[in-house]
Order: C-alpha cells, then structure tokens, then sequence
C-alpha cells in the first residue's frame, strides 16, 4: 500500500524554536514555557497539521550533561529537537535539520545570549532574550523579557522600548507545586548532589554520608533525592561505588536499592548503614521538594528551583576534590583548570569573596547578601550533618529562612507573559 503524503499546504507556517543549555534551564524555564505555549497555540507535533512548529535547539555549554536532549524528547512537546553537537551544522546548513518557514521567533532560555543571536539572524527570524541579569546583544534583540526593572534600566536609552519586565520564570514554581500528595509526617530532607557527572562523582558520595551522619543525630528522619531528569538511578548507583575514586575516601556505600513498597511510591536507597533515601523518578519534583523542611545541595541552577520553591537549603561546596571541579561551572571551574592556582583554591575563593562581596548561591547573588548559608572548604560530612540538625531544631531559624527566599521571588505571571510576548512577535 503507497503511504500518502500530506500536501505542501500542511507545511509548517511559522516555528518558534528554543534555545536551550543546561538541566536547570529545562526544568524550570523551558517546560513550563512550552507547556505554556502549547495551551494557548495549536503547535507542533501535538497538533499533527498545525501552522507553528515548536523546537527545541540546544546549544554548546560546559555546564550540560549531555543527557539534554534524551530528557526534552520525554515531554512530546516538540516537533524536532537539535542536539548541542550539532548546533553548528544547523546554522551552517539549516535546511539538512528541516524545513523552516519564512517566518519564526528564536526565543532564548539558556545558554550564551550570542547563540539565539546568531541562530536568529541565520534563519532570518525575530529574536526575544530572557535576561535574568543582562541583555548582553540589545541591539541584535527585537524584545527583552526582563527578569526584574533592573535589568531594563541597564539598557541604552533608546533601546528601553524593546524591553518589558515579565518576572522571575522560577516564580510559579511554588504556585505549580500544589502539595495534593503530602508527605507522611516527620522532618524530610531533599538531596540534590547535581546533573552533571563531575559534580555526582563528588555529591553522591559526600552527601550518602550525610545522611547517614544526620539520622543518628536526628533519629526517624526521612530523606528524598530527585532524580534530575538528565540522570538515572545507575548514575547514582556508579558514583556510589568503587569505580569512582572519590568514593574510596567515603565509609557510606549502597547496599541496595528496593522496589516501592508501602504508600510512597518510590524506590529506596539503603545505605551500609542502614539509611534509607527515597528516589523520584517523576519530573519535575517540585510538589515534594517544596514540602521538605531543608535541602542539602552543591552550587548552580537548583539553588534558584530551590529559592523559588521557598525550600530553605545549605549549599555545600567540598573543595578537597579538585581534580573533578575542572568541569564545573563559574569561577570553581575556571580556578581548577589552572594547573598551579588550583592549589590555593580554598585561599583564592576566600579572598574573593570576602574582596568582591560575591555568593555563589542564586538566592545570595540575587540579594546580594547572605540568604543561604554555603560551605565552601574542605569539609566533612559530619560537620554538614551537625549544621543541618542545628536548622532542623530550630522552626524559628528555617521559617526566617524561608521567609527571604520568598522575598526574593517577583510577581506570578512570568510564564504568563513570556507566553504573551512570544505569541505578538509572531503575529506583527
């Protein structure tokens, strides 16, 4: 039987396309867009014969896992989905990735600015940045998506017009997480040892040990670790075990991991010492996670997913495993690449901060004080376990906390008006 084909009439007449990074970017910015989007448009692919085609284009970044696009492709949301490593062949030669209408947006949500900038300008499509911070290529911009008024008052006079302050994206994230499946009673703890595989070989291990350290000093405490959706339970498995060096110099092991049983319907990590973690599987986790009283968590985007969901944190950094920080990302990234600096590492992060005032937690950077607390050093698992009792036995201390980090969130309603903003530029 000869397959018919769709006439040329059901071509795709318009595509807004993605530009994407990193895990946090996704899970938080990007699926609650699209999702977004989707409501409000027929699009592609869930609209078979729609006129807009939604895709997704990653980009070259050092904070991606690799695992991106695997994880994008689970939602069904997008009609085709370009992988970090073949940016480059995209804009080279677009027409070998698809077919591209005459018009479209390039909606930039991670990355580096430039590349939205030079995608859109190669497909001759209109470009919007969501600037968290700055607009970095205002000009090359035909709108701005400020996270906050600060962000517009950067700009040049005449190019202010191009902007509009929609919020923070992270803000609906609390709103999102509608707590219709409660946790059983007790003091829970959310583990989040990171996406990327430098920061797992350090977080697993450091973090098991936690928590083994925590529930003899607050007995019949519970503890969840959400799988980033750019991971997997054999991640966590791996970094656990003997073929990950840093884990040889950590007494914490798994034992094993059992199927769901009970109400809860997770598996559970069992530690050598009996421990038992929670696994969800389920993205993103946000309804759990916003319920937990403290969250143990190394640097990067899930300190912000943290902030917005009003979870209080400790943010740990242990500096004793330098030769695994090279790819992490930020100034720990930079100063552990140069083979003499990254000695005095711990000294050089001191004085750079204590010179330049700078945190690296989102919610610190963004109230540019001490929100959060972040241990930064050569530090010992028994030392966080001690500090995280210290906050769980005092309601007082973990309410404060998370009274500034709602503080800290703009206005409901970004998603709301990215939405709005990208649906104009299509239209005009």
């Amino acid at each position: 039987m000869t397959s018919i084909r769709p006439p040329t009439d059901h071509k795709p007449a318009q595509v807004v396309v993605i530009i994407s990074n990193g895990p946090g970017e996704l899970t938080t910015w990007v699926k609650p867009l699209v999702e977004s989007l989707h409501n409000q448009l027929a699009m592609r692919p869930c609209e078979k014969f729609a006129r807009i085609s939604l895709r997704l284009v990653l980009v070259p970044c050092p904070n991606a896992t690799g695992n991106e696009q695997k994880a994008a492709e689970s939602w069904n949301k997008f009609e085709t989905i370009t992988s970090a490593k073949n940016f480059w062949n995209l804009i080279f030669n677009p027409k070998k990735y698809g077919f591209w209408p005459n018009q479209g947006v390039v909606v930039f949500l991670g990355g580096d600015q430039f590349w939205s900038v030079l995608l859109s300008a190669r497909l001759k499509y209109k470009n919007i940045t969501y600037a968290e911070w700055k607009a970095r290529w205002p000009f090359w911009n035909d709108r701005i998506a400020a996270m906050s008024p600060q962000v517009k008052q950067l700009l040049p006079k005449k190019l202010k017009q191009r902007c509009v302050v929609v919020g923070d994206l992270m803000a609906d994230l609390q709103k999102e997480a509608k707590n219709n499946n409660p946790l059983p009673k007790g003091k829970w703890i959310a583990i989040l040892p990171g996406s990327k595989k430098a920061k797992l070989s350090v977080g697993i291990p450091f973090f098991l040990e936690v928590a083994d350290h925590l529930l003899r000093e607050v007995p019949f405490c519970n503890f969840i670790i959400p799988i980033a959706p750019t991971t997997s339970i054999k991640e966590i498995i791996y970094f656990s075990g003997l073929n990950n060096p840093i884990s040889k110099q950590y007494n914490s092991k798994i034992k094993n991991i059992e199927q769901a049983t009970g109400k809860l319907p997770w598996k559970k990590l069992i530690t050598n010492q009996e421990t038992k973690i929670y696994l969800i599987e389920e993205h993103p986790a946000h309804e759990f996670i916003s319920q937990c009283d403290l969250a143990l968590t190394t640097i990067g985007a899930n300190t912000a997913e943290l902030g917005a969901l009003g979870t209080p944190m400790i943010v740990v950094v242990p500096t004793q495993h330098l030769h695994v920080m090279e790819a992490w990302d930020g100034l720990l990234g930079i100063i552990a690449r140069l083979p003499i600096l990254k000695w005095f590492l711990g000294l050089l992060i001191g004085l750079w901060r204590l010179r330049k005032r700078n945190y690296m937690a989102w919610p610190n950077i963004s109230a540019k004080k001490m929100i959060v607390p972040e241990r930064i050093g050569k530090i010992n698992p028994i030392e966080i376990a001690i500090e995280a009792k210290g906050w769980l036995s005092s309601p007082k201390r973990l309410k404060g906390q998370k009274e500034d980090l709602r503080a800290l969130r703009g206005e409901e309603g970004a998603i709301t008006k990215m939405t709005e903003e990208i649906i104009n530029l299509l239209e005009n």
